[in-house]
């Protein structure tokens, strides 16, 4: 018995040691149904927004309080969120009608509507420029000014899932799934300039990105994997299985770790050893179909979205991550 005491208390530091995620709480969304999709923050003031596609809603959570504050409702499939607290404005994708809206942020009145085509999806915000970038229709990225005003477009040949950009160059990095592969854009010439291939993996929905080590993870669905990339290449570094049906994946540089969040129902963490190497360290029960959420490392917290099924309540969880 004092052996097994031993190896679990050692095992418990280990995984303290590694990062540990431990659940902190857990806020309620009361009457929303079906998918979630992707979320932003409001760190000052410690407000999360969670686009709640098949509810046609935008929920707006008091992390602090661990309570909804505000809710948009009567959305097309609101999917990807962004909310910019230079300038006090929430913008939200939704896919059912193409458009971007955005929001004032206190009064959540709708201040200008941008119209793109069709299935408007993730938005990223260019931290060079000030831009928005909203991925849409049947292949291209839309760019918005912080004044609300189309400035602007990347073509490309099929829908973009997640797309992130390259804090100190030019480039942007853009899952296409139905090409099986990455598709590398200039984000001043507004162009196509590479196309990569993830070899025998498909379904690459989710992207991270460690800039400081030149390294791209790709969340794959088919089959399940995390794929590794230099981004200085092109090559892939390494392929890892990992939880299925991702569709959110997260780098944090401070503790060199990797969340992949799984509708299969879990959260897997891996640790960077190295550019090369990656180690899974824990694995983290969720529920089913909850593959979405946000890591903010200002809060040192990782959101994940639960989706009301059966007996299972929707809401989000809320883990600390423990350790350095």
């Amino acid at each position: 018995m004092a052996l097994c005491l031993g190896l679990l208390k050692a095992s418990l530091s280990l995984a303290q040691g590694a990062g540990a995620l431990v659940l902190e709480k857990e806020i309620a969304l009361h009457g929303v149904e079906g998918r979630i999709d992707h979320f932003s923050v409001d760190i000052p003031n410690q407000r999360l927004f969670v686009a709640a596609l098949e509810n046609g809603s935008v929920e707006i959570l008091d992390i602090r309080r661990a309570e909804r504050a505000a809710e948009i409702k009567g959305l097309e499939e609101p999917q990807g969120v962004y909310y910019d607290f230079k300038t006090g404005r929430l913008y939200v994708a939704t896919g059912g009608d193409g458009k971007l809206r955005i929001y004032d942020e206190k009064s959540l009145t709708l201040q200008e509507t941008l119209k793109f085509g069709t299935d408007a999806d993730n938005v990223r915000y260019d931290e060079q420029t000030g831009n928005i970038w909203v991925g849409y229709g049947n292949g291209g990225i839309a760019i918005a000014n912080a004044a609300g005003q189309n400035v602007g477009s990347v073509a490309l040949d099929t829908h973009p899932e997640s797309f992130q950009f390259e804090p100190n160059g030019d480039r942007v990095y853009v899952n296409v799934p139905k090409q099986f592969g990455i598709t590398i854009v200039d984000r001043k010439k507004r162009a196509v300039v590479a196309k990569w291939r993830i070899g025998g993996q498909f379904a690459n929905y989710p992207m991270a990105l460690d800039d400081a080590n030149k390294r791209l993870f790709v969340g794959c669905r088919f089959p399940d994997r995390l794929v590794v990339l230099d981004t200085t290449s092109g090559r892939i570094v390494t392929s890892l299985p990992t939880v299925g049906d991702t569709d959110d994946v997260f780098y944090d540089p401070v503790r060199r770790l990797v969340y992949v969040i799984g509708g299969e129902g879990a959260v897997e963490v891996f640790r960077q050893q190295n550019q090369d190497h990656y180690d899974p360290v824990q694995r983290i029960i969720t529920a089913p179909g909850a593959r979405t959420g946000l890591y903010v490392p200002s809060l040192n917290r990782l959101f994940v979205a639960v989706p009301h099924r059966g007996l299972q309540s929707a809401r989000v969880l809320v883990y600390e991550v423990k350790g350095d």
